[in-house]
């Protein structure tokens, strides 16, 4: 039911083209994954995400732990029919919030306990827990339990949980009930290259079928995210997918895509389009700038998503302006077709082995090219 193909390889680069077959699907790789953490994109219908492109999404372990809880989505069909959607689903082990509610939880070498963000109710996880919530929540791949730590830290701090993400990658793996499911082992050890490399090393002897690079975009800045990326990609099998989790900014998935990397997530096209934020083929804009309120111009001119085929940039930011909902969902929409249209442009290149030259035009994207001051007419 499973299987990861490397297609081709750039010939500058480390950059590679394949597919990941799912029992749900087929993906091409490198691919964008969507975030839909309780169930769903936020604004966006499953067939919206179907029309700009995307071709498999995330959804977060803690949060449907919370609500409604594994035993009502797996009385319901499964995640893929509680969501409608019927492609390929990943599920984050809920790792990540250890690192984001780290405020609201206690670590133990066997278990986090959380105070519950909604009610302040006693939570845990575990390997066993997260594992099991995910086998009845049914996704196509899912994570082993993790320990993500906040940069900058301690050594001893960031060696400890190195140490906990390798015990508990190999109860997750002792716990996983499932063979219609991909799990995958996760990659800590922050910007330390020893650990990274140790980490890397125990979990390919658990022969995971995928491996994710996570702890970055946590703290350490563009640099040493892309340094490290770089450091450890090539460490994991060449044979299996490589996943970055949480980083979604177009030059650090380029210069990540540069380095081996396979698959991404990432919440900012959605949560900066519900801020009226947007990426254009030629920079970022805020459309609640003055600017643009006259502006009668698509909100990207190269663009042929339904919202930049339909409305105005002067529209779009009327509707933020007056609170409108559609205003958000319109810009979510325009950004998500905008990070497939980048994934696409990417695998082009590397098919053509033109990806070297082809990522130069990214690697200033975010830094200098936000706000145009070149409008449309």
């Amino acid at each position: 039911m499973f299987s990861f193909t490397v297609k081709h390889t750039d010939a500058d680069t480390q950059a590679r083209l394949g597919v990941l077959e799912t029992p749900h699907g087929s993906v091409d790789t490198p691919v964008f994954m969507p975030v839909g953490t309780r169930g769903s994109v936020k604004g966006i219908l499953p067939q919206q995400l179907h029309d700009v492109g995307a071709d498999m999404i995330l959804a977060n372990t803690y949060h449907l732990l919370l609500r409604p809880g594994p035993n009502i989505v797996e009385s319901l069909g499964g995640l893929h029919r509680f969501m409608g959607w019927d492609g390929p689903i990943l599920t984050d082990s809920g790792g990540y919030q250890v690192f984001s509610l780290s405020d609201l939880n206690q670590i133990s070498d066997d278990e986090v306990e959380f105070a519950s963000h909604i009610d302040g109710a006693l939570v845990r996880l575990s390997p066993e827990i997260a594992t099991g919530v995910q086998n009845q929540l049914g996704a196509d791949v899912i994570m082993a339990f993790d320990e993500c730590v906040k940069l900058p830290c301690s050594n001893e701090q960031m060696r400890q949980a190195v140490d906990r993400t390798m015990r508990w990658a190999e109860q997750s793996l002792q716990a996983h009930r499932r063979k219609d499911q991909w799990m995958f082992g996760i990659v800590q050890g922050g910007t330390d290259r020893e650990l990274r490399h140790y980490c890397c090393e125990k979990l390919i002897a658990l022969d995971f079928p995928g491996y994710a690079i996570g702890g970055l975009s946590v703290g350490e800045g563009h640099e040493l995210l892309v340094e490290t990326t770089a450091w450890t990609a090539p460490l994991l099998p060449e044979d299996k997918p490589r996943y970055l989790m949480g980083v979604g900014m177009p030059r650090d998935m380029v210069a990540a895509i540069a380095a081996g990397v396979d698959m991404f997530d990432c919440v900012l096209p959605t949560r900066n389009g519900r801020n009226a934020f947007a990426f254009l083929r030629e920079g970022t804009i805020r459309l609640r700038n003055e600017k643009y309120r006259k502006d009668d111009g698509p909100l990207d001119p190269q663009c042929d998503c339904y919202s930049c085929r339909n409305f105005s940039r002067g529209y779009l930011r009327h509707l933020f302006l007056v609170n409108e909902m559609v205003g958000p969902i319109l810009v979510s929409l325009h950004n998500l077709a905008f990070y497939q249209w980048l994934l696409a442009e990417a695998r082009s290149a590397i098919a053509e082995s033109r990806f070297d030259q082809w990522s130069k035009t990214w690697k200033q994207y975010d830094a200098e090219r936000s706000d145009l001051t070149v409008e449309c007419n």
